[in-house]
């Protein structure tokens, strides 16, 4: 008897998974059961032999499911059972569970993305199709490198065949193929898939930290009768592009490349069979609005060009008027270094937030950008189609450019329109109106402070933002930008986060002495706080640590040799615990080292975890970190891609606010990769405790980078 352990659902495709269903109540009396192995990349099957007591291969780790199929929806029930002898085996099969789920895991992820779906080809033909793929396909290996400088690697040719097989599936009756299909039909055609050439490129060094990925395949499919003879021929491309996601938690180290792969290849197979049933003397079908370049938020579509006389100014206004919808949008403008001085060779973004305010769905709907011709043609799309909106649903797409060079300031109009299909109903349109400004000098902007947002305002958040660049003893090694740091990390926070002057405490230098701190947490912010009260603290400079790896922070006066005159991250921990706010931020940039008395010493690491309170820290480096100085921009390292994520670069979707989750995993990843790849160093930020999806924490919003707002086009 199999003794069933757990039973769930599972949405999954079958293109994924088959599993063969196999009833050996007869034999043994246990439940409807399935056999299967555990192999990478793919879960092929076998059966359990009650009379060999044996797998019929060993090339897999073996498992019991017991499974259920449910109808045509795809639903699996999939329980997991125990293998009834052989205590090696079931120790092995205890270690394949642990595998299996997360495989299973990965299923289901791949289940909840939307991803391409094939499209209608009607029924299948009469024939028998042979299908043919060349080694040169089936051995695609796409390897990219992630933001933490592994290599990674994806079997694409197992995914492209896959996508071939399912599709010839869905275009002939029967199907043959290397390894399975129907082996005892005669083929009536014979489908030759030969790669010509394909390419992989992925851009990490892009705005916004959605990287540009761009993956292209070329092909020859042939299709000939049984005597060889061919009775097509023809040129399979693809180009796919999107920009990929890091992940937003855990080490924010891979990509979610998934969804991108999978559009592709559908996109691919789709193509080979649609040609390849006009072959077969099928009808032509009609071109799925699928395979139209299309860009969700966070991805970019890529559409013909529009010309001059379609998006000149002229062109504002129909010349017949539209039938209202129920469709409604906001359009905004956001600029690069979210100053709102727009200059030359600045990457910008026009954000389109469209809302469907009727009673019934809309299936088919665009948004297009018109406007100064100059500025339209920077755009690589002008047309986006919106997604199929639900009643009240909102969906969010974005437009990206770089504006041109100019060496006066010139001033330009960008329109805004979003109709439904077939040019029919569309919603009033709104104008950007915006001057370009001559490109600066070569100097970074962050320390142009950002405009603030108006009636942004946060009464309940407040900071201490401490930076201790000089000390008063002259053994500790001066910090050059720590205590500019303190006054651009509170700028911001005034500007973007929305926090009012009197809400901060800025102590630099000379003021940064221990008892000025013990003022600020003591004595200034206990009377502010209420039960929805979020304090910031901010800290630059340096640290030592104890040989039980205590934590001390460095105040302007603080000794190496007299740990009294040093603050500890313990009394820090006291004082936010006693302030019962709703969420405490410990923010840490600069120089980690051991006391100057234990230098040779056995020294534990830094031990930054704050046992009470609600504290989350966000500390610029592991372990005994130097704290690198950004000589060329005048920061340190984590504190200028911190201000650079407040900007809205870390704003990763796309809402127009940057939160915890979102500046925790952007910081970690550019710190690690600047790190390396300008100081040939190791510094790698790391948040404590690790924020989980989920957690209310990782939503705190802590900027809201300015936007020009659309206005209605009268």
């Amino acid at each position: 008897m199999y003794p069933r352990l757990r039973q769930w659902h599972i949405p999954f495709s079958q293109q994924y998974v088959h599993f063969p269903t196999v009833d050996l109540s007869r034999s043994d009396g246990a439940e409807l059961a399935v056999a299967s192995q555990f192999c990478m990349p793919t879960l092929k099957r076998a059966l359990w032999s009650p009379a060999q007591q044996a797998w019929r291969s060993s090339d897999c780790i073996p498992l019991i499911f017991a499974v259920r199929f449910a109808g045509q929806n795809k639903i699996v029930s999939v329980g997991l059972a125990l293998i009834p002898s052989n205590k090696k085996l079931v120790d092995q099969t205890w270690r394949a569970i642990r595998i299996s789920l997360m495989g299973f895991a990965t299923l289901l992820l791949s289940g909840c993305v939307r991803h391409i779906e094939f499209p209608p080809m009607g029924e299948p033909l009469p024939n028998t199709t042979k299908l043919d793929i060349s080694e040169s396909i089936k051995g695609l290996i796409l390897r990219y490198t992630d933001s933490c400088g592994h290599l990674m690697e994806i079997p694409l040719g197992h995914r492209v065949e896959e996508a071939l097989i399912k599709e010839a599936y869905r275009t002939s009756k029967a199907v043959v193929y290397e390894g399975g299909g129907s082996k005892d039909a005669a083929p009536d055609h014979i489908v030759r898939v030969d790669l010509v050439n394909w390419s992989f490129d992925l851009n990490k060094e892009y705005l916004y930290d959605r990287a540009p990925a761009s993956l292209q395949m070329n092909a020859i499919a042939r299709v000939s009768d049984i005597n060889g003879t061919v009775l097509r021929e023809t040129e399979i491309k693809v180009d796919r592009q999107e920009r990929l996601r890091l992940e937003q938690l855990a080490k924010n180290c891979n990509y979610i490349i998934d969804p991108f792969i999978q559009d592709t290849v559908v996109d691919f197979a789709s193509k080979v069979f649609r040609d390849a049933r006009l072959a077969f003397g099928g009808q032509q079908l009609p071109h799925p609005i699928a395979q139209k370049p299309t860009a969700l938020p966070g991805q970019y579509g890529v559409s013909a060009p529009s010309s001059a006389s379609s998006t000149g100014l002229q062109a504002r206004t129909p010349s017949a008027p539209l039938t209202p919808s129920d469709l409604r949008f906001k359009a905004m403008l956001l600029d690069e270094n979210s100053n709102l001085i727009l200059e030359g060779g600045e990457h910008v973004r026009v954000r389109v937030d469209v809302v469907n305010t009727g009673a019934s769905p809309i299936q088919n709907a665009s948004a297009t950008l018109t406007g100064t011709p100059s500025i339209i043609g920077q755009f690589p799309a002008t047309t986006l189609l919106i997604p199929p909106m639900r009643p009240g649903e909102t969906k969010s797409l974005e437009f990206i450019a770089t504006l041109p060079p100019t060496a006066q300031a010139q001033r330009a109009e960008i329109h805004v329109a979003v109709t439904e299909a077939g040019g029919g109903a569309a919603a009033p349109s709104q104008t950007l109106l915006l001057t370009i400004q001559p490109t600066g000098a070569n100097t970074d902007d962050i320390d142009q402070i950002p405009a603030s947002v108006s009636g942004f305002q946060r009464s309940h958040i407040y900071l201490v933002s401490i930076g201790v660049g000089s000390y008063l003893d002259p053994r500790i090694v001066p910090r050059k930008y720590a205590s500019l740091d303190a006054v651009m990390v509170a700028n911001y926070f005034q500007t973007l986060g929305g926090v009012p002057p009197s809400n901060i405490r800025l102590l630099q230098d000379w003021k940064a002495l221990r008892p000025n701190i013990d003022k600020a947490l003591l004595d200034w912010l206990p009377p502010h706080m209420t039960n929805d009260a979020i304090v910031i603290v901010y800290f630059s400079g340096q640290a030592k640590v104890t040989p039980t790896g205590d934590v001390l922070l460095v105040p302007y006066e603080g000794s190496p040799t007299a740990t009294t005159q040093l603050y500890r991250l313990k009394d820090l921990e006291s004082a936010l615990s006693r302030l019962k706010a709703k969420q405490t931020i410990f923010l840490f940039d600069g120089m980690v080292s051991k006391l100057h008395s234990t230098l040779k010493a056995k020294v534990i690491a830094p031990r930054w975890e704050l046992s009470g309170g609600n504290a989350i820290r966000l500390i610029g480096g592991e372990g005994f970190a130097k704290g690198l100085e950004d000589d060329k921009h005048h920061h340190g390292l984590f504190t200028y891609h911190l201000l650079r994520g407040l900007r809205g670069e870390a704003d990763t979707n796309r809402d127009g606010t940057v939160t915890l989750g979102e500046i925790s995993g952007y910081v970690r990843q550019k710190v690690s990769w600047a790190a390396k790849s300008q100081f040939n160093s190791d510094q790698r930020p790391q948040i404590l405790p690790s924020l989980k999806p989920g957690d209310p924490a990782a939503s705190l919003v802590l900027s809201k980078p300015a936007a020009i707002a659309g206005a209605e086009t009268p």
